[in-house]
């Protein structure tokens, strides 16, 4: 019953986002811009555990693999306005990001950041 809540709190922000981009893009978008799903996850994490520690580790894990997401975000838009349709641009979106991820992860391993 538990996961059962978890899950329909969280789809409904996410419906919610949704429905408010069709009249107000603006206020969707300050919505979904916020950490909505790192901080269902704070809570969800620390109502079933209690462990300061796993949500001081995640928090930091998540502060710096926010950094390579970003270029989804740019990359998403560029595509379209280049013509490219939706799900094509969101594909390569996808792997771009997942390119940027892979070698942000290097980078920082390199630089000797422990980001996991």
């Amino acid at each position: 019953m538990y996961f059962l809540a978890k899950t329909l709190i969280t789809a409904l922000i996410v419906a919610a986002i949704s429905e408010l981009a069709r009249r107000y893009s603006m206020f969707a978008a300050a919505l979904a811009s916020l950490p909505l799903t790192s901080i269902l996850a704070f809570v969800w994490i620390y109502h079933d555990s209690k462990d300061d520690k796993q949500i001081i580790e995640l928090s930091y894990s998540i502060f710096w693999l926010v950094i390579p997401s970003l270029a989804f975000f740019l990359l998403l838009p560029a595509l379209m306005k280049f013509g490219f349709k939706f799900y094509v641009a969101l594909a390569f979106s996808c792997i771009g990001m997942a390119i940027i991820y892979g070698a942000y992860v290097i980078v920082m391993r390199w630089l000797g950041v422990n980001i996991t």
